[in-house]
């Protein structure tokens, strides 16, 4: 059962991985800062460090790799939110979501939790 579950972990680290090059062109190619920086040798991908500015010195980083995912959110220069698992997955999505619509790019996007202290979730 192990072994089984080892391998689906890195299947999903590699589809998150090829997602997160995806997203980082497609929002370069719309004018905001991001990028996307891959560990292991270029295929198989076994993390990724994910960069993108939103505006408003807002930035976002997603980190994947085998030892676990992470989506930290700040603003000048100060940790918001931080979530990981699953909660860092949906926070991505929900952002990849709002960035990719058609039309103007937003100014800033609402941050998921308001500020103040460091939020933090777990899966």
């Amino acid at each position: 059962m192990f072994p089984r579950l080892a391998e689906q972990y890195r299947s999903v680290v590699h589809d998150l991985v090829m997602s997160l090059q995806a997203l980082a062109r497609s929002l370069q190619a719309r004018g905001l800062p991001a990028s996307c920086y891959v560990c292991g040798d270029g295929r198989d991908g076994h993390g990724a460090s994910f960069v993108a500015n939103l505006g408003a010195n807002h930035m976002v980083r997603f980190l994947v790799s085998d030892f676990g995912i992470s989506w930290v959110e700040s603003r000048n220069g100060h940790e918001l939110v931080k979530l990981e698992g699953a909660e860092a997955i949906q926070e991505l999505q929900r952002v990849a979501q709002v960035l990719q619509e058609p039309g103007d790019l937003p100014e800033s996007l609402e941050v998921t939790t308001a500020p103040g202290p460091l939020s933090t979730g777990g899966s």
